[in-house]
């Protein structure tokens, strides 16, 4: 999958065979803060704590933001939101999978 047909996806009633950071960006787009934050929590790694990270600056939860971009190991970023939606979903994309 690339980022052309994630956004494709964003049509369907429900995220296509997403792990966690992923579905939570997922839901994001689709204006579903809580389902997204929910997926957000389901994971412990960087990638989830980085979308976690993301979900809460755009909340306007700072602090919250602070700290999970602290877990992730990055710093808030200064760009416009949906810049960072989509690099991380293009990040999250392109790592290996298992």
């Amino acid at each position: 999958m690339n980022l052309e047909t994630f956004r494709a996806s964003l049509g369907g009633a429900e995220p296509p065979g997403l792990d966690a950071p992923l579905r939570a960006l997922w839901w994001d787009a689709k204006g579903e803060w809580d389902r997204a934050h929910d997926a957000a929590q389901e994971g412990a790694d960087a990638a989830s704590a980085s979308v976690h990270a993301y979900l809460h600056r755009k909340e306007g939860d700072f602090s919250n933001a602070r700290y999970w971009y602290a877990r992730a190991g990055r710093s808030m970023p200064a760009g416009a939101l949906e810049e960072e939606w989509t690099d991380l979903v293009q990040t999250l994309l392109a790592r290996p999978r298992a």
